[in-house]
């Protein structure tokens, strides 16, 4: 089995980008999104037929606008107006002329305006609806214990991406006290790249995480390099009841069963992550069930290959912004859409993909679409004889 490329970069060259065009106040790029809708107005020939099409791509983008710079004011999210608004609108207009092109007639005017206000309402779903449905999925697993009628519960929570309380993060707390587990795994991105070095924020995730561990034993690895920094992280652990496993193995007890967790640290060497797992997992498990938590879904081949039972990760976050059909765009990793989500078996490894919670951060949208955030409850069941 040939090896997938490592990801090129672009896509966070693109993020950097966005923040720059994020720090220009909407009002400002009014002449740029007036010039789009007269573009967008061009090829419909007539008169009457051009100021309806130019019209109705300028209302649209102050649709966007206003609905975009309503989230912070209302506590939903704190990303940029401007990047999200200038998308919307080229796609919006690039729509408009090319049906414009294509057919310039009253009958297609009114299919266009119908066109816009289905991009608007899908980007009032997708900003201010789709992020909040978290959801809890519910897996089971064997283990390899006697059976018991109570089955060891495990609570994973991924991508966190803190940048403000929202009705997610409260909804979170929820969940995860109805869940009541046994064991609560946390797989990093506790910040957004926005919140990297922002202290408030800082102090709303230790809390978040705070009342995360008293409801259960708590163990933690961090996330991409860009978004858990070495200089951060520590401080909002500090004191905390959590044990953070870098690069580290924890043999733990819960409820009479025993596990062997392994933490490993995510960089942007993926070969020499793997030679750390390896390493890492020299010691004999002694019939221990294993879980190896690791932020990306990278090392899928190399957790079958050490015989890993059970790993968790996420990072990819479903695609956050997925297409019908098809799913995600972009998930950041190197094997692309293979495991972009869910539950994956690989020899004796299952690998499940959490879809996370929060969002990427700096300049790009606020926005989830066909993939709702989500925290993962797994059912560990014995299937020995009692």
């Amino acid at each position: 089995m040939s090896e997938p490329s490592e990801p090129t970069g672009l896509f966070h060259l693109a993020l950097m980008l966005s923040d720059v065009l994020g720090r220009i106040p909407p009002l400002l790029i009014s002449p740029a999104l007036a010039g789009m809708a007269a573009i967008a107005a061009w090829p419909w020939r007539y008169p009457a037929l051009q100021v309806a099409a130019g019209m109705t791509v300028a209302l649209a983008a102050v649709g966007d606008g206003v609905s975009l710079a309503l989230l912070p004011r209302r506590g939903r999210s704190f990303g940029p107006v401007t990047p999200p608004l200038l998308a919307l609108t080229l796609l919006r207009g690039a729509l408009t002329f090319a049906i414009g092109a294509a057919w310039p007639t009253w009958p297609a005017f009114v299919l266009t305006a119908v066109l816009q206000a289905g991009l608007l309402a899908l980007q009032v779903y997708a900003t201010w609806i789709e992020p909040f449905r978290l959801a809890l999925t519910r897996i089971e697993l064997p283990a390899p214990w006697p059976t018991n009628p109570a089955p060891l519960r495990l609570l994973h929570i991924s991508d966190v991406h803190f940048e403000g309380w929202t009705p997610r993060e409260r909804r979170l707390l929820e969940v995860a006290r109805a869940a009541a587990p046994d064991l609560i795994l946390l797989t990093g991105d506790y910040l957004n790249l926005s919140t990297v070095e922002d202290a408030r924020a800082h102090a709303g995730v230790r809390a978040l995480l705070q009342e995360l561990s008293a409801l259960a034993p708590t163990y933690a690895i961090t996330g991409s390099p860009p978004v858990d920094l070495p200089h951060v992280v520590p401080g909002i652990f500090a004191d905390l009841p959590i044990t953070w496993l870098v690069d580290r193995v924890a043999e733990v007890e819960v409820k009479g069963h025993p596990l062997r967790l392994v933490g490993l640290r995510c960089t942007r060497d993926r070969l020499a992550d793997g030679e750390r797992l390896r390493r890492l997992w020299l010691r004999d498990a002694e019939g221990r069930l294993t879980i190896l938590l690791y932020h990306s879904p990278d090392l899928a081949h190399e957790a079958a290959e050490v015989g890993a039972d059970l790993y968790l990760a996420g990072h990819t976050h479903g695609g956050q912004i997925c297409l019908p059909l098809f799913g995600a765009l972009i998930t950041s990793s190197v094997f692309w859409k293979r495991y972009e989500r869910g539950r994956h078996r690989i020899g004796k490894t299952t690998l499940y993909v959490s879809r996370g919670l929060g969002m990427e951060g700096l300049g790009a949208p606020r926005a989830r679409f066909l993939s709702p955030p989500e925290v993962v409850l797994i059912e560990l069941r014995g299937v020995g004889d009692t």
